[in-house]
């Protein structure tokens, strides 16, 4: 985006800070079963609880975003968790011509490896998946997950690791107008998530808990003034040893590639599979 644009988007938005831990959860409305508690360290934990009779459970942020750095520390459930889906994303509504920015971790069954779905959805147009086989166990322990969006390019980072960069490319659809909801979710994605739906939710597991902490976000609040000179994310890139961790990610532990699925696309791959 060209530096007069930011200066105009300057006058629209507002930086949001949420640094406390303890604080984090007012940011927030919540659906379903929701219960919080302190973790040993005393930080304060949510979580989302699903059983047969609950259905989804979620956390969605009061306010809108357009652009920004997100994080949180999440703890998947334990044991076999094959169809649960859990999320933390942002979308900009489910209308048609929707935008959304998704890290969806797909529930396994027992001793298989959990699939972290990333996908950008733009003006509608999805379709845009990796997958990756996470290369530890996210149930025993928590772990860090970020999302960076600005407008040059998203990033998808777990811990210290950048996974994914998603381009702008002038003339393709990329999020740059609507702004977004902060979501996290769980639920039941039984005709999905395990081996293509293979593998449905076993309710005598239940109930399937996930766990949520520290909260962070620096980002561009709707309705205010943005400092579009905040340089830590507003115009973040990959830099080469960055780029190193996403060719090992790709090459190790990649799943899904949409930009190798000829079959998914028999009139051919999108446009910026090729220019990558």
């Amino acid at each position: 985006m060209a530096r007069r644009s930011l200066v105009l988007l300057a006058v629209s938005l507002t930086i949001l800070q949420v640094a406390s831990a303890r604080s984090w959860l007012n940011q927030f409305t919540t659906d379903g079963t929701v219960r919080t508690a302190y973790d040993a360290s005393g930080q304060k934990v949510m979580m989302l609880n699903l059983d047969r009779s609950s259905g989804p459970a979620g956390f969605n942020s009061k306010e809108q975003f357009l652009y920004g750095e997100f994080s949180i520390e999440m703890k998947l459930t334990r044991g076999n968790s094959a169809g649960t889906v859990s999320c933390f994303y942002l979308s900009s509504g489910d209308g048609d011509g929707h935008d959304e920015i998704d890290m969806e971790f797909m529930g396994n069954s027992s001793g298989q490896p959990v699939v972290l779905n990333t996908n950008v959805w733009a003006n509608g147009d999805g379709k845009k998946e990796h997958q990756f086989d996470l290369w530890f166990d996210p149930s025993a322990d928590y772990h860090t997950y970020t999302i960076i969006w600005n407008p040059e390019n998203i990033l998808f980072k777990v811990d210290d690791k950048f996974i994914r960069s998603f381009k702008r490319y002038s003339d393709l659809p990329y999020p740059t107008s609507k702004p977004m909801t902060l979501h996290a979710t769980l639920w039941d994605g039984s005709y999905w998530a395990t081996e293509k739906g293979k593998i449905p939710i076993d309710w005598n597991n239940a109930p399937f808990v996930v766990s949520y902490r520290s909260f962070y976000a620096e980002a561009c609040v709707s309705g205010g003034s943005c400092h579009a000179g905040s340089d830590g994310w507003m115009h973040r890139q990959l830099n080469g040893a960055e780029w190193g961790t996403v060719r090992w990610a790709e090459r190790s532990f990649m799943r899904y590639n949409y930009c190798q699925d000829g079959w998914r696309f028999p009139q051919g791959l999108p446009a910026e599979c090729s220019r990558h």
